[in-house]
């Protein structure tokens, strides 16, 4: 609606309408196709001859719908607005009476120079389009625990390791005389409600912050803890199933020069040191072992 001359691509993803989540009409389809042919239908309404295409993406969303042509004369623009107008009206009725009823703008014959600058006056009138539309920030907040600072995130994860190392009672790795060599100390697992319980407010509030918190950043140090429904438990990397893949032999050349990037955690702070010996750790026993 904002000109004439607007073109559009668009990568279907969640199943949205335009006030809401989209209800399904049809059970014969898969509701991602019938959200295609929903999104399509949107697009033929605002008169576009709407083109398909799949993308070459690792997704299994990777259809996109594209609109380069009208089907439409410029002379016909105020006729179509009314017809967009209408279509809105009639996709969220309910939300229509609950709201300002004064959805679209003005339908009169303007010129396609008048509609392109209409076009950002419109967006600044949040009742003329749709009545409490809230269009996302222009800068999108990363929230995923990886923008946080790297000394708060290694103090957290030290915390919960020795959390959970001296709930049970530690064992040395160096005592063999007895012929067991399985000593490495595991520790405990522990609900995240525990850990969470053990660790102070500031802390608590600052992961508060962040989507999926506590759990979140966890995960996000996979070299150190596996969260499994619910609980944390430090990783034991003996357990570790090898990929049963066989990878080619540039791949593998490629994985091998990328070995031992980063320093392994268990090295440095773990109190039996790491489980697995230099040569089978995908992490470097000392910055001698970096590449």
């Amino acid at each position: 609606r904002s000109s004439y001359s607007c073109c559009y691509f668009v990568l279907p993803c969640c199943f949205f309408d335009f006030h809401g989540k989209y209800s399904r009409r049809q059970s014969k389809k898969t509701q991602y196709r019938e959200y295609l042919d929903f999104v399509a239908q949107v697009g033929f309404v605002c008169g576009f001859h709407v083109e398909e295409d799949c993308l070459r993406i690792p997704s299994t969303k990777r259809v996109s719908l594209i609109g380069k042509k009208r089907t439409y004369p410029p002379t016909e623009c105020a006729l179509i607005d009314k017809q967009i107008t209408q279509y809105i009206n009639n996709r969220q009725a309910c939300a229509v009476v609950m709201c300002d009823r004064r959805v679209g703008f003005n339908h009169k014959d303007h010129s396609d120079g008048v509609r392109e600058e209409a076009g950002s006056e419109l967006w600044e009138n949040e009742t003329a389009w749709m009545p409490g539309f809230q269009p996302r920030e222009k800068v999108e907040q990363i929230r995923n625990c990886a923008s946080l600072p790297r000394d708060f995130v290694d103090d957290v994860v030290l915390s919960v390791a020795n959390l959970l190392l001296n709930a049970t009672p530690q064992k040395s790795c160096s005592n063999t005389h007895a012929g067991n060599t399985d000593t490495w100390n595991q520790g405990e697992s522990l609900s995240l409600k525990e850990v969470a319980e053990h660790l102070n407010k500031e802390t608590l509030k600052r992961l508060k912050s962040e989507c999926g918190g506590l759990q979140t950043l966890l995960k996000n140090n996979h070299q150190v803890f596996e969260v499994l429904n619910g609980r944390v438990h430090i990783r034991d990397w003996r357990k570790e199933k090898p990929s049963r893949k066989t990878k080619p032999e540039v791949k593998r050349r490629l994985s091998a020069e990328a070995f031992k990037t980063r320093l392994c955690w268990f090295f440095i702070h773990h109190p039996d040191g790491c489980s697995l010996s230099s040569e089978s750790c995908p992490y470097a026993h000392g910055t001698e072992e970096l590449r």
